[in-house]
């Protein structure tokens, strides 16, 4: 079964992933995903139609394989919000396969592992992802409105005025101009024993 919704959410890049733990474990978070390595594809058309207009088309394995399509975001005062539409799949191979015969080509391969806990907070219950990607680690923020989030921040002494508007493949491509890589996937193979810093995303360290 499908599932639309309106994605809401924040990002954040950090030096300290196990401090952001240690504070998720006193704040009585609640460990709902264990760190699980995603292996995503991003898919567009020849005419990279979809990337031009800001939509996403992906294709995920981790615990389970699921398609995932994202509408064009807006941005507010460092919230990202935009249609997501979600629904599992029995084979990933298959899915991938189906993808390119309907003409649909990768636009981009990229790892990272994940984990997922769910903090109780005065405005709702929120998730909060912790992201390892090869070129650094973040927090998402995701939730039922934009004063959850910050909310949310507040708690885990992120500076909101560091969050992050845009997506992990628009930092690579940051990443990929600045240090000139000539490699195109997102892959921690590819990024063995290479230093990545906070400017060389264009970014700010949240947890400073």
């Amino acid at each position: 079964m499908s599932a639309t919704q309106q994605e809401i959410e924040a990002k954040f890049y950090v030096r300290d992933l196990d401090g952001i733990i240690t504070r998720l474990h006193e704040l009585e978070a609640h460990l709902i995903q264990r760190r699980v390595l995603e292996t995503n594809l991003r898919f567009d058309l020849p005419d990279g139609s979809l990337r031009s207009e800001g939509r996403v088309l992906r294709l995920r394995r981790d615990t389970v394989a699921r398609f995932t399509y994202k509408g064009p975001s807006t941005n507010e005062r460092g919230v990202l919000s935009r249609t997501e539409i979600e629904f599992t799949v029995d084979d990933f191979e298959k899915a991938k396969e189906f993808m390119e015969a309907l003409g649909y080509q990768k636009l981009l391969y990229y790892d990272k592992y994940r984990t997922t806990y769910e903090l109780q907070t005065s405005e709702g219950s929120v998730h909060v992802m912790l992201d390892e990607l090869p070129y650094g680690n973040f927090v998402e923020i995701e939730g039922k409105s934009s004063e959850t989030i910050r909310v949310t921040a507040d708690q885990l002494n992120l500076n909101w005025d560091t969050a992050i508007g845009t997506s992990y493949t628009a930092l690579f491509e940051r990443a990929r101009k600045t240090l000139r890589f000539v490699f195109r996937d997102l892959s921690f193979e590819n990024f063995a024993g290479m230093e990545v810093n906070a400017s060389d995303l264009g970014v700010r360290a949240a947890d400073v």
